[in-house]
């Protein structure tokens, strides 16, 4: 029996002249449609997830491919049990995705960007002895999941990519360099940014993680754990040739990949954490945050 609901990962980078009046008007499209999910608007485009019934997401899916601007648009589609979110958040921002750039300095993908690769392609390249692999996701997203070999930056915020690679020009001058992130909106910024910084040789897995997963050649293969994704799955499997698992818990190393956040308000972090270690040491980060939420 096939799942009643579907899940929609998409962006589009074009001009949209009124972000706040875009978003008025396309509450409404969602809220008639009964769809939940976040939805980012800016200047430069959208950047969404949405959930609902298979007959709205199509819907939706029409909709928007009868509209100047979003005529194009692509969108990941995953089958789904039920919502995959809890209410619906649509706002206007500066930007879809930040990457930390002066306003002199931004990238339009529209003007410049890397090459794209097809999964094939990518998995092709990866084998490369001179290309190196660049996540451009933030470290907790590369935890639970991430191409073999590829170096993952310690950042939690894509705002603060481009002074790690500044910081790290040794490691990626006169590579290969590929890039790689959950659906492809953020390696359009970040590839452009990589060409204005100088690299020649860039290139961008097109579609992201979530297209390489369902791609019927790679069928996932070199992704190690899980994806990473911003709703109640928190993680999607990606390689279906020979999944593993590279999480494991905080506090006592078994593998796991079932996050939680922490029980101490002011810390609310991500980490792995098995329930056996919850049940005896609840759900904190560090002995710290326990000691401190005990101390209220």
């Amino acid at each position: 029996m096939s799942a009643l609901y579907e899940v929609l990962l998409y962006y589009r980078y074009f001009s949209i002249e009124e972000p706040q009046e875009y978003v008025s008007e396309h509450r409404r499209l969602c809220e008639e449609l009964g769809l939940f999910g976040r939805i980012l608007v800016a200047r430069e485009g959208i950047n969404g997830t949405v959930s609902g019934l298979r007959e709205q997401t199509q819907a939706y899916q029409e909709y928007l491919r009868s509209k100047p601007g979003t005529d194009e648009m692509e969108f990941k589609v995953d089958p789904a049990d039920g919502h995959a979110f809890q209410k619906l958040s649509i706002k206007a921002r500066d930007e879809i995705v930040t990457l930390g750039l002066s306003l002199c300095e931004d990238i339009d993908p529209n003007e410049t960007t890397g090459n794209y690769l097809s999964p094939k392609d990518f998995y092709e390249a990866m084998q490369d002895p001179n290309a190196v692999i660049v996540d451009a996701r933030n470290e907790y997203e590369s935890q639970l999941g991430k191409f073999r070999n590829a170096i993952c930056p310690d950042v939690d915020s894509f705002r603060y990519l481009a002074q790690w690679i500044r910081d790290h020009r040794s490691e990626l001058e006169g590579k290969r360099i590929l890039t790689y992130c959950t659906g492809g909106i953020r390696c359009e910024k970040f590839s452009g940014f990589l060409l204005s910084e100088g690299y020649e040789d860039v290139s961008q897995l097109h579609g992201g993680i979530v297209t390489y997963g369902r791609d019927p050649e790679t069928q996932g293969r070199d992704f190690e754990g899980q994806c990473y994704v911003f709703d109640q799955r928190i993680g999607v499997q990606v390689n279906r040739e020979n999944p593993s698992v590279i999480a494991s818990c905080r506090h006592c190393g078994v593998p796991i990949e079932r996050y939680r956040n922490c029980g101490f308000t002011p810390c609310n972090a991500q980490f792995f954490c098995c329930k056996e270690c919850e049940e005896s040491r609840g759900r904190f980060c560090s002995e710290a945050c326990r000691e401190q939420t005990m101390a209220l």
